[in-house]
């Protein structure tokens, strides 16, 4: 059996350091973009925030705020529910986390250099364009079914409006249906 490059990718050592899900559970959706959060990627690296916040620090001139952000409040609360982290002052962050764009997280592999780093990078990096592929089949699949309903709502709207008539009062009283009674009492007259 030949091996497809398929089978090679799951092979790859750097495969093996962070499974497939956990970068695509640290992905998350704030304002429209696909983001990931610094602890999120500390994480992912293996090194502690507030070093991968300071390796960062070092190197702004490379994080235009299209590719890495500071949340605000209102965003943190946001991704508070959506993530279930702790509040601060009972155990979470003293501060507002900063969020990575999918561009600010290639950047990070001219920031962090180690071998662990590189390979998680590149998983993110598939990460981001498997979650890129979902999104355009759902768009694709969303686009046929608006595509079918319409059809079949014309067609449906002919039945629709049978039902509709059939369910109105008739206009006039009909002839009853059956036999009469005769007056028997006019007969023996």
């Amino acid at each position: 059996m030949a091996n497809t490059k398929a089978d090679n990718q799951k092979t790859t050592p750097e495969a093996a350091i962070v499974p497939v899900a956990r970068i695509e559970n640290c992905i998350h959706v704030l304002l429209g973009e696909k983001i990931m959060l610094d602890s999120d990627l500390a994480i992912l690296y293996n090194v502690p925030t507030k070093v991968f916040n300071q390796a960062v620090k070092r190197n702004l001139n490379r994080f235009p705020d299209d590719f890495m952000f500071q949340v605000t409040d209102e965003e943190a609360d946001f991704l508070r529910s959506q993530i279930v982290t702790s509040k601060t002052g009972r155990g979470g962050r003293r501060t507002l986390p900063y969020a990575f764009t999918e561009q600010g997280v290639a950047m990070l592999s001219s920031v962090l250099r180690s071998e662990q780093a590189v390979h998680v990078n590149i998983e993110i990096m598939r990460a981001f364009v498997r979650m890129r592929a979902a999104i355009s089949t759902n768009s694709d699949l969303a686009r046929q079914i608006e595509g079918l309903e319409k059809k079949y709502d014309a067609q449906f709207k002919s039945v629709f409006e049978a039902i509709r008539q059939l369910m109105l009062p008739p206009s006039s009283p009909t002839e009853r249906i059956g036999f009469r009674k005769k007056d028997v009492s006019s007969k023996g007259k």
